[in-house]
């Protein structure tokens, strides 16, 4: 049995951002659960968004309380283990 212990992860996107779709593709294939907040729709959100990181676009992954900017996937797998 897989005792790691799992990751939280939640993906700020927008509907309309290829990036973000290539993104969560990604989490999905290697069975990454995560919470996705459309800060298209949720202002508040997308207001946190910028002042954790700084910056406005998106995708956004916050793994663990750790932001990633962008779908860097060398990140994204060393904040998740999977490298």
């Amino acid at each position: 049995m897989d005792t790691k212990k799992v990751p939280r992860v939640v993906v700020f996107s927008t509907p309309t951002c290829p990036h973000c779709r290539t993104a969560k593709r990604y989490l999905k294939q290697h069975n990454i659960r995560f919470k996705e907040v459309d800060v298209s729709r949720d202002a508040q959100a997308a207001r946190d968004m910028v002042r954790r990181s700084g910056r406005q676009g998106v995708p956004q992954i916050e793994i663990n309380g750790r932001i990633v900017v962008g779908f860097d996937r060398a990140k994204i797998d060393r904040l998740l283990g999977l490298r």
